[in-house]
């Protein structure tokens, strides 16, 4: 199993996130994913700068590392015409390395545009019709689409890379995966359920085993009850789980949300302190479980440098 990064948008300034993704790859990770946010989870996270132009920062600052969306929203903020653009030009700047992850998306970032925010079986109908698009986008010519949620009239990509730009779906269950994997080229998903990599190997058809890439979330530090504080002040969010996650508007709905959630109830969620054994023993939950790669989130977006030092230093070597 491979081992990325996680450039969280939700956590840091555009030029700290190009300094974090030279770093990671010089740390030696394997890939580099990185959040697609209007707004962070919670207040104290404190950033949102737009993925794409640090994207597009990033394939100048690193060399080879693989670069990938983790996830887009292709429905609502934004046109899955102007996604396939994005996803093209990011492409060509970083030499072939990038890979599309979408997503039906949040509430959080996409409400924004005040277009409201549809019930989850429209959102996969939306998401469908812009895997099609994109995929249409990326076969060259142009596009003309007429679907129950989008129209394209007369579409081209101007400046198409030679090397397609692959798709991964983020999936959260037996209907997803049925729908997205017989469009996509590789699975997303921040659980490790075997079931799910199982049967998207099944839906994609073709018999060849295809990416399937998981996150994780951990809080290092050289002392544990410090990270196990900032991992609560910054992610407690996270204990909602993705059927609340999606719904809530704003930061301030996460906070009302999670105001009961105790230090100690994140911490059994999330990896923190000084040791390498709770961050390997939580990665091979994945491996596991079936997934191919694995892009880990240091909590704290001031805590980046010395977490990619531990990583270079032991971490990787360890899990390796």
């Amino acid at each position: 199993m491979r081992i990325g990064y996680t450039l969280m948008t939700e956590q840091a300034g555009p030029r700290e996130l190009v300094e974090h993704a030279a770093l990671a790859e010089e740390a030696g990770f394997d890939f580099e994913v990185m959040s697609d946010h209007y707004s962070p989870w919670l207040d104290e996270q404190g950033h949102a700068p737009y993925a794409w132009s640090v994207l597009g920062a990033v394939t100048q600052a690193t060399r080879q590392v693989e670069l990938m969306t983790y996830v887009t929203c292709p429905t609502v903020r934004y046109h899955p015409a102007v996604v396939a653009q994005k996803a093209a030009t990011v492409q060509l700047l970083s030499g072939g390395r990038f890979t599309l992850g979408l997503g039906a998306g949040e509430n959080l970032n996409e409400h924004v545009v005040g277009r409201g925010w549809p019930p989850v079986n429209v959102r996969h109908e939306l998401l469908k019709e812009a895997v099609e698009i994109i995929s249409l986008l990326f076969d060259g010519g142009y596009v003309n689409y007429s679907g129950e949620h989008f129209r394209v009239d007369s579409a081209k990509l101007w400046d198409l890379p030679e090397q397609r730009v692959p798709i991964a779906v983020a999936v959260s269950g037996n209907q997803s995966v049925r729908t997205f994997a017989p469009l996509a080229d590789a699975m997303v998903s921040t659980e490790p359920e075997s079931a799910l990599c199982r049967e998207w190997d099944v839906f994609q058809g073709g018999g060849a085993s295809s990416r399937k890439i998981g996150q994780l979330p951990v809080c290092w530090d050289t002392d544990r009850d410090r990270a196990v504080e900032r991992a609560h002040e910054q992610f407690r969010w996270f204990a909602g789980g993705w059927k609340v996650n999606s719904e809530l508007p704003g930061p301030a709905g996460f906070a009302g949300a999670t105001r009961f959630v105790r230090p100690e109830d994140v911490a059994e969620q999330i990896p923190c302190g000084p040791e390498v054994g709770p961050i390997a023993e939580a990665v091979a939950k994945f491996r596991d479980a079936g997934f191919t790669d694995l892009a880990l989130v240091q909590i704290g977006g001031d805590h980046q440098r010395e977490f990619l030092d531990f990583a270079k230093g032991e971490l990787l070597p360890a899990l390796r």
